[in-house]
């Protein structure tokens, strides 16, 4: 697999879309970071840690539902392998006006534009979340 990141916000596109309960995905600390952002923004419910049947740790976000409508209309990788975006801190696109969040891996870790806007640093732009 050559962009672990994209294959889990398909995952978790996926599971949203097919209103699944909950999306099992391999484990890895920026995935995880990643899901405690969702979490916080009340993207999905709640994510924990697990193991598979091979004993590899895996990462369990469990999918959010408003009126039987996802809380995750959509996710969009916009740094890639081969090509990848950072911004300053004053540069940061907003997303849908504010609506949505992009998530920024940092020098003092992942976090939300938000964020980055109030603590005046920049990173990479990893993922937009509407």
């Amino acid at each position: 697999m050559t962009d672990p990141i994209s294959d889990f916000l398909t995952r978790l596109r996926n599971a949203s879309k097919a209103g699944l309960a909950e999306c099992i995905i391999p484990h890895s600390t920026l995935k995880e970071a990643i899901a405690g952002i969702l979490k916080a923004e009340g993207y999905v419910s709640d994510h924990s840690n697990g193991t598979d049947k091979q004993g590899h740790k895996t990462l369990v976000v469990k999918m959010k539902y408003v009126e039987n409508a996802p809380a995750l209309t959509n996710l969009t990788r916009v740094s890639t392998p081969g090509r990848r975006l950072y911004y300053r801190y004053s540069e940061i696109p907003r997303v849908l006006n504010g609506l949505g969040i992009g998530i920024l891996s940092t020098s003092k870790g992942v976090l939300k534009d938000g964020d980055c806007r109030r603590e005046k640093v920049g990173g990479e732009l990893i993922c937009n979340v509407w």
